[in-house]
């Protein structure tokens, strides 16, 4: 094997071990990023809880500069976490590597974590470190993209929609098409679609969405992994073509902002519905600090029902370009604060483009964090933050079809329910007076995936060996 391939562990190993975010004092942000002490709104909040009363009432809990790291800003800056006891640092985090390998190694007790990775850490897949990872609830649904560089535009490709509307029933065949001939004329150092960390649902999105339209990517483009603030300035030097990551980064990327790219499809458009974080912890915390652990998901609970407001969205948007959290601001004088922030939280989405055409389109499941959009299905008091524990079958699914693992295991139900804690959600939500769906398993309909494939629970297995393009052995990472 020559000096310039990986082994997919090995990489995703190093990527892992890259230095920690930079640590916040207090409830707050600090360093070079301040926004120190507790804000004046949460100096102002009476606790419900006692920090006495809690087992560990001081925690540390890490984020990533994406927009949905919104509930964990709004959390500090109203105060949520000191309603409930909760003297809470926050840590902002280099990647959602460290993100999750914090919570696992015990530098936090807490974070957000890519959808897959609590699944993913528990059966041990290729790239994700093995661990008792837990959640309890979603911080949001949607809220992602992927953007591909200007090359690919004017090869020829388009919008995903626009696909639909040109091609209708055939809109996947003619992505494919146009998808295979750009690549097809690339060297191999131009194939490369990054994610922001393997074994985890944005792979699986880029992956689902290829082979979906008959472009096998184990065999076309290469998949690495950049941590989100990297993605924009990657495209620029051509380390690589495509990128998929939370916003505010696709929408950094299209012309009028940095010029690299366009949006090719929002993940939504992949699953409708779909989950994209969830709050991280380990089962011992769970189980050693289960007064502190019910606080944490109220706050966090009461934080996503705040982001949910639209008469919230500005106030969201705003505090998300603080340097202390995304910090993506607009440098030309005039432009709106929220330019960037803005699109994915107010819902006003551009896909961009370099023809001059106006393609911004407003939609309320943009991104989700509470109240689901009467667009989506859903059960009777389903709300955004509600764990469907079938969603976690749904990503050992895939992580088997993409060979990290060999085979779906044969207790996944046993896995889903160790990793996905709904009951423990369901139990807290009832507490704080909300209603929650009494069924921890459902089939996903054919309108809400790109390929109109439903997928049933109770038969992954056949799920699975439905697909013609999948892998039967882990994948080795290439790297240029």
């Amino acid at each position: 094997m020559g000096d310039n391939h990986w082994h997919r562990r090995e990489f995703i190993q190093g990527i892992g071990a890259t230095a920690a975010g930079i640590t916040l004092s207090s409830c707050a942000i600090s360093g070079d990023r301040s926004a120190k002490g507790l804000t004046e709104e949460a100096l102002a909040v009476k606790p419900l809880v006692r920090s006495q009363d809690l087992e560990k009432p001081d925690l540390t809990v890490g984020y990533v500069p994406v927009n949905d790291c919104a509930p964990f800003a709004i959390a500090w800056k109203k105060g949520f976490f000191r309603k409930y006891g909760l003297n809470v640092k926050l840590n902002r985090e280099a990647s959602w590597a460290t993100s999750r390998d914090g919570v696992i190694f015990g530098r936090l007790d807490a974070s957000p974590v890519v959808s897959g990775a609590v699944t993913n850490a528990r059966i041990g897949a290729e790239g994700a470190r093995h661990a008792p990872l837990c959640a309890a609830m979603t911080i949001h649904r949607h809220g992602n993209a992927m953007t591909m560089n200007k090359a690919m535009w004017d090869f020829g490709l388009r919008p995903w929609y626009e696909y639909q509307q040109n091609y209708g029933d055939g809109a996947l065949e003619a992505f494919g098409r146009d998808f295979r001939g750009y690549f097809d004329k690339q060297p191999p150092e131009k194939k490369v679609w990054a994610v922001v960390l393997s074994s985890a649902i944005y792979e699986y999105f880029v992956r689902y969405l290829s082979a979906a339209a008959g472009v096998d990517p184990f065999k076309e483009f290469r998949v690495i992994i950049v941590p989100p603030p990297q993605m924009v300035t990657n495209v620029r030097i051509g380390a690589m073509q495509a990128y998929m990551v939370a916003e505010p980064w696709n929408t950094r990327a299209i012309k009028g902002n940095e010029g690299i790219g366009f949006t090719f499809a929002q993940g939504k458009e992949v699953w409708l519905g779909h989950p994209d974080r969830l709050l991280g912890v380990m089962e011992s915390f769970i189980n050693n600090y289960p007064k502190t652990y019910r606080s944490l998901v109220k706050a966090m609970i009461e934080a996503c029902q705040y982001c949910g407001r639209p008469e919230n969205h500005q106030e969201v948007a705003e505090l998300l370009t603080e340097r202390s959290f995304t910090g993506a601001k607009p440098k030309k004088p005039g432009a709106p604060v929220t330019k960037f922030t803005g699109p994915g939280i107010l819902g006003n989405y551009n896909y961009g483009g370099f023809d001059d055409k106006d393609r911004t389109i407003q939609a309320a499941d943009t991104t989700i964090f509470y109240d689901i959009p009467k667009n989506i299905p859903q059960a009777p008091g389903e709300h955004s933050t509600f764990l469907w524990r079938s969603r976690s079958l749904w990503l050992m699914t895939q992580a088997a079809r993409w060979g990290q693992i060999k085979e779906i295991p044969q207790n996944a139900n046993q896995i889903a329910e160790r990793g996905w804690r709904t009951d423990l959600y369901r139990d807290i939500a009832a507490e704080m007076g909300i209603q929650c769906p009494q069924e921890d398993y459902k089939v996903e309909p054919p309108e809400v995936f790109i390929d109109r494939k439903p997928f049933d629970p109770s038969d992954p297995v056949g799920y699975l060996n439905s697909f013609p393009i999948r892998a039967n052995a882990p994948s080795r990472f290439f790297m240029s």
